[in-house]
């Protein structure tokens, strides 16, 4: 058995072994991405009575693509476009008849990566950057489900949402660094951390100044040769 394991192993690492593109060579790699996300210097959420909701990260999805040209065995530069979703979300609540929960501000952009690669050994590389974000949706969010006394007490299943596109800055710069690793297969997976740089809100009331976005996220994609 351990030897029928030994051999499985070698053959998976013979098929997905790491590749790189040669110097003077274009790639497209469109992928699919999840990762979390925070906004900075934003507070837990008061709820009345002493009561607070503790801040926590928000899930994230991305889709895109980036184009990556090869300078070098060791050096490449790659500019994209993607959609992130990210944000905050606080803890759930429960007040005894009703049930608060999936408690969030979601803030989605257009990002413009810029990049360059710096290939430690082959397949794998570091990354910095520049990266330029255009809002284009913001909202809160809200799903509470419970008894409720509406002419009698029946059950409640009610969604919320509300624009608030208006209280934050349409341009958002950060910093992605990150690394990278390109199989042979061709699947190519990227953790990149995204540091902003920009304060998000216009308002500037205690709990949102200098707000920040703070975003990671882990990539899979599909990259070939143009």
């Amino acid at each position: 058995m351990k030897k029928i394991i030994m051999m499985a192993v070698a053959a998976f690492m013979a098929t997905a072994a790491n590749a790189q593109f040669e110097k003077g060579t274009w790639s497209l790699q469109p992928f699919l991405g999840v990762g979390f996300s925070s906004i900075t210097n934003t507070s837990d959420l008061p709820i009345g009575n002493n009561k607070t909701l503790e801040k926590k990260v928000k899930a994230v999805s991305a889709i895109g693509g980036e184009a990556e040209y090869q300078f070098a065995e060791k050096f490449s530069a790659a500019a994209g476009i993607n959609y992130t979703s990210q944000g905050v979300a606080w803890d759930d609540y429960n007040d005894g008849s009703v049930k608060y929960k999936d408690i969030n501000v979601s803030l989605g952009y257009i990002k413009i990566p810029l990049v360059a690669n710096y290939y430690i050994f082959k397949g794998f590389a570091v990354k910095a950057g520049v990266q330029f974000g255009f809002l284009i949706n913001s909202k809160i969010n809200l799903h509470a489900e419970g008894k409720v006394n509406i002419d009698g007490e029946r059950d409640a299943d009610i969604y919320a949402s509300v624009d608030m596109k208006d209280q934050f800055k349409k341009f958002d710069f950060s910093i992605p660094v990150g690394v990278s690793y390109q199989f042979k297969v061709p699947i190519a997976i990227d953790a990149r951390y995204q540091i902003g740089l920009t304060r998000l809100n216009k308002n500037t009331a205690d709990g949102v100044k200098n707000s920040k976005n703070s975003v990671f996220t882990l990539t899979v994609g599909y990259k070939f040769a143009l």
